[in-house]
């Protein structure tokens, strides 16, 4: 058995999926719950035996370290994390305490648990900690891209809390011994992300008629990655990577905001034309901009396909194809997650940003 946390957000669960179809072996998925997660993403191993979900949180190390106890697994996948930027900027200690003391906890439960398995046992455990291209910071347009010794540099919240939690993971590998790897990859889309990311945020929205904010002028660069490329890098990785290592995980399509938008609602033209004729990049609106906003993310993946053979399966816009046809499929999944909560926080920082129009 292998432990997935966070199994219920966007990568967890796509991971989760990913893993069943895939292999026999089983997944007990830890989640807490919160408000991106849903159990819906994975309804379709509702009565699968070999997914066992537990609702729990990784900063209980008490419960954490029951569980693997009781299951024994050969190995914890650690998704589970606060994730959105914007959030992180008006509610940083959240971050902290998920991201950072929640990761602390996990690693001290993991050892525990590892220092008492038969030496065979112990020598084949990992513990793989999911992380962020946005530990190393921003990059200017005429940098290389990031490798695995980029120093980090981060600039929000988010990506401190992240970047403090890798630390943590390199320490309890170098100064106890617990068979860690690390993987940082660049921004993911495809189905069951919530709806609070530039992607799908983009595709709700323009269906549903409204206004589609772009921070800034459009020009923050950003490497997408399409999420079944990601899962098949972290199966390999977990297969073959080697213990106190880092691997970065890039889809190598470099695109700007701006970019990414207007292909969506290209898509859409073509996949769920707008009743007027017109086109949804009618509906694009430049808002002020994120504090501390970086200029550009750029993956160099060299290490993971020269050691581990993996390279991204899907182009960028095959991806993204996939994708809007996804979230045309599962409207009722899209109406689902998108609670008066979430209604609340897009007009928090969205409806109520000034349009570059109202700045000038």
């Amino acid at each position: 058995m292998i432990v997935v946390t966070g199994g219920a957000g966007f990568i967890g669960s796509n991971f989760i999926l990913d893993w069943l179809a895939r292999s026999r072996e089983p997944v007990l998925n830890l989640d807490a719950l919160t408000y991106a997660a849903n159990p819906a993403n994975l309804r379709a191993i509702a009565n699968d035996a070999r997914h066992v979900f537990v609702r729990a949180d990784i900063r209980d190390r008490d419960a954490v370290s029951a569980l693997l106890a009781a299951h024994r697994p050969r190995a914890v996948l650690n998704f589970a994390a606060e994730s959105h930027v914007d959030r992180s900027i008006h509610g940083p200690a959240e971050f902290v305490s998920a991201n950072l003391d929640g990761v602390f906890s996990l690693l001290e439960a993991a050892r525990a648990y590892w220092e008492g398995l038969p030496a065979a046992e112990r020598d084949a455990f990992r513990l793989l900690q999911v992380s962020t291209d946005e530990v190393y910071g921003s990059l200017r347009a005429d940098d290389p891209p990031f490798t695995e010794t980029t120093p980090y540099a981060p600039n929000s919240p988010y990506s401190a809390s992240k970047a403090g939690a890798d630390h943590l993971v390199r320490a309890w590998c170098h100064t106890y011994g617990l068979p860690t790897l690390t993987t940082n990859c660049s921004n993911n889309y495809g189905p069951h992300q919530f709806p609070e990311k530039l992607v799908p945020l983009t595709i709700v929205s323009a269906l549903a008629g409204r206004p589609l904010p772009i921070y800034g002028d459009g020009s923050n660069v950003r490497d997408w990655l399409f999420v079944e490329d990601h899962c098949a890098a972290l199966r390999r990785v977990l297969e073959a990577g080697r213990p106190g290592e880092t691997y970065n995980i890039g889809g190598g399509g470099e695109r700007s905001n701006l970019q990414v938008v207007r292909m969506l609602c290209r898509l859409l033209d073509e996949l769920s034309p707008r009743a007027d004729g017109r086109s949804y990049a009618a509906q694009i609106r430049f808002v002020a901009d994120r504090p501390g906003h970086d200029a550009r993310y750029a993956i160099n993946a060299d290490k993971l396909r020269q050691e581990l053979g993996w390279q991204p399966a899907h182009g960028f816009e095959e991806g993204m194809r996939r994708t809007v046809a996804w979230y045309l499929a599962n409207r009722e999944w899209v109406e689902q997650v998108q609670t008066g909560a979430y209604r609340a926080w897009m007009e928090t920082h969205y409806a109520r940003r000034a349009t570059q129009e109202e700045m000038a």
